[in-house]
């Protein structure tokens, strides 16, 4: 299955998610690859992070959709981080994908811009059933008086052709250390709230793909 996390806007957490994700599946005995078609190649950095340190299980990598396509049948999960900067590839990701992930922040600026991303992506689709788009809030504030995360799901849900999935991951700085350190917020702390939060969103994600 090939997931593709993306957004229009840059600076939502993209490639955090991306990550997080491979290597929460990596922890669930998948077969894993993650690709990097965003310039900025941040997703990259922190998987050669990983390397120099020596952490296990390793990651996989690779900076080509093509190459990624023809060594499918070797992973079960192809996720892939693409960036706004390079719209071509993005969209050839996209028309390859299974699925596409958005990672929301909580404002209205992006709900706009998820909203003109998910128009575009069914434009791009056309007829066909895939890729499924899905959305969730990314860096919601963690005080429950704000209101602003809570208020930027309920617009995602009403955003037509998304499925807003309710898991959503906080302004943690357990997700900050993840990415400098090349750890998953699993491996730093598994019984975290940061790592809670990362295994819902990922059952939400990979629910219907699990075999």
């Amino acid at each position: 299955m090939l997931t593709v996390i993306g957004n229009l806007k840059g600076g939502t957490g993209k490639s955090t998610v991306a990550f997080n994700l491979a290597l929460w599946a990596l922890a669930n005995k998948r077969r894993v690859l993650v690709v990097d078609l965003d310039p900025q190649a941040t997703l990259t950095d922190v998987v050669r992070v990983r390397e120099e340190e020596g952490y296990n299980p390793v990651l996989k990598l690779s900076q080509s959709l093509d190459e990624a396509m023809n060594a499918g049948d070797e992973y079960q999960d192809i996720i892939v981080d693409v960036g706004p900067s390079d719209l071509g590839t993005m969209y050839a990701a996209i028309l390859a994908a299974d699925q596409v992930v958005i990672p929301v922040p909580p404002s209205q600026a992006d709900v706009w811009s998820t909203q003109r991303f998910v128009k575009k992506i069914v434009e791009l689709r056309g007829d066909r059933s895939k890729p499924e788009i899905m959305g969730f809030i990314n860096r919601a504030d963690t005080h429950q008086a704000v209101r602003e995360s809570d208020e930027a799901f309920g617009a995602l849900g009403m955003i037509e052709g998304i499925r807003a999935l309710r898991p959503r991951l906080r302004q943690r700085m357990a997700f900050r250390r993840s990415f400098s350190e090349g750890l998953s917020v699993q491996e730093l702390e598994r019984r975290g709230k940061a790592a809670l939060e990362l295994d819902e969103l990922a059952k939400a994600i990979f629910r219907k793909h699990r075999r």
